[in-house]
């Protein structure tokens, strides 16, 4: 089996992996990320036990139970960057003898589930509602830098955004991946479902303005009048396409769960928006811790 250098994998001195600093047995095989690392604990306040925590930068991570269910919750920081570090390591410990530095014989594959804030693109998604993401469509770059191949509903979607949008490559290439379907099947009560592009900055890659013209003003019009057979794009945020299609990738089960804090058509704000996460993080440990 090939090895992999030191320089490539980084393990600290306690044998764990270097951004999460995790040891294997550490992480659970279900995963909910956070950005915020604060809301790690917001999360992990409902398990019934908590076994672990660890912290390494900005990633924060708690595993504990509910019930008979093993979870990890982890902060992964904002944006896709920060994404392909904690897609990479999750998949490492899981996928990698880290003694030995060579990949397994046979995979693991984990389920992990964002739980995150997000701006609605159509007026009926009103803030502190809930949305699962049916697939990502990403404005960042990411993906570009892995092999990736699209199936063909994924193709056709993807060729009728760029069409649609008119994004080019000054400004972007966008790339696409879907939800799992085993997972986004159990949250469909209570969620809205749609599209979410993925961006890759909060102010002009969003379509805010302060004191700099953007290249792009009409974008937030384009996403909320696209629309492709049942499709359309329900909201938008910082990290979901990254996790689909670094999880499709390397074989995990993955689904991005927002509270919308913003309606970005109605120019409304959330009165409450710690609220309205908090409901979303109690509704979604009901449905995981079920399963």
């Amino acid at each position: 089996m090939q090895y992999i250098p030191e320089s490539e994998l980084i393990i600290n001195d306690r044998g764990a992996i270097y951004h999460l600093n995790l040891l294997p047995e550490e992480l659970a095989g279900t995963v909910i990320t956070v950005g915020d690392p604060d809301r790690v604990a917001a999360v992990s306040r409902y398990f019934d036990s908590i076994e672990c925590r660890q912290q390494h930068r900005e990633f924060v991570t708690h595993t504990g139970r509910i019930g008979r269910k093993r979870i990890s919750v982890v902060s992964t920081g904002i944006g896709t960057d920060n994404i392909d570090i904690v897609m990479n390591e999750l998949d490492a410990l899981v996928n990698i003898d880290l003694s030995t530095r060579t990949v397994k014989t046979n995979s693991t594959a984990l389920d992990i589930i964002r739980i995150g804030t997000a701006g609605s693109l159509q007026a009926d998604i009103a803030t502190d509602s809930f949305v699962a993401s049916s697939h990502g469509i990403g404005i960042d770059n990411l993906l570009h830098f892995y092999r990736y191949e699209n199936n063909e509903e994924e193709k056709q979607l993807l060729q009728a955004f760029i069409t649609h949008t008119q994004l080019h490559d000054n400004i972007a290439c966008p790339y696409i991946s879907s939800a799992s379907v085993g997972l986004i099947k159990h949250f469909v009560k209570d969620f809205h479902q749609g599209i979410t592009v993925t961006c890759p900055g909060f102010y002009g890659p969003q379509g805010r303005v302060l004191r700099l013209g953007l290249n792009y003003p009409g974008l937030v019009d384009r996403l909320t009048d696209f629309s492709f057979g049942a499709h359309r794009i329900s909201n938008f945020e910082m990290e979901t396409a990254g996790i689909y299609g670094m999880g499709k990738l390397l074989g995990h089960h993955c689904l991005s769960l927002s509270a919308i804090v913003a309606n970005r058509v109605n120019k409304t704000f959330s009165k409450d928006g710690a609220s309205a996460v908090d409901s979303l993080i109690r509704r979604a440990l009901e449905i995981i811790s079920a399963e």
